[in-house]
């Protein structure tokens, strides 16, 4: 998977090794949720004033939030498209603020790279179809989500 990932925040102080980690995050998440290897997608760091505004822009809802995920490829009930291992393309733009999510990891007790890759995954599961909204669909998501994180060492039993 080709991942881009673009800081253009500048209000919370991130690793260089953070953006390797998000792009191996990327292609683990592809790898476990059965999407095309040859498929692109951003991963856009922002703060919370630029997520807000995405937020009442794109769904109405005037307030921050810690990531949200723009799907490129969705069908006709605006649901994203799960792309098989036969089809490659642009999924599509995740953005996650940084700033929600320091706060967020202050108060699970983990690392800001383990929140941000976190919601990178959570993201990327969102453009490939994963939704969260019923109970057995977030299950599934969840279970993606934590393998994810334990291949990459930052699952729940890593902290």
């Amino acid at each position: 998977m080709q991942v881009e990932v673009s800081n253009e925040q500048t209000k919370v102080r991130l690793e260089a090794l953070l953006v390797e980690e998000l792009e191996k995050a990327a292609t683990l998440a592809l790898e476990v949720a059965g999407g095309a290897p040859a498929a692109e997608a951003g991963i856009v760091l922002v703060d919370d004033e630029y997520i807000r505004e995405l937020n009442r822009n794109y769904r109405n809802v005037d307030s921050s939030t810690d990531v949200l995920s723009f799907a490129l490829q969705e069908n006709a009930a605006d649901e994203p498209v799960v792309l098989g291992l036969e089809d490659d393309g642009v999924l599509g733009d995740v953005f996650i603020s940084v700033e929600t999510a320091e706060r967020q990891a202050a108060e699970y007790g983990h690392s800001l790279e383990r929140e941000v890759v976190f919601l990178a995954v959570h993201g990327l599961l969102h453009l490939l179809g994963y939704d969260h909204l019923e109970e057995g669909d977030r299950k599934r998501m969840r279970q993606k989500e934590e393998e994810v994180m334990t291949k990459l060492n930052l699952g729940r039993e890593a902290e």
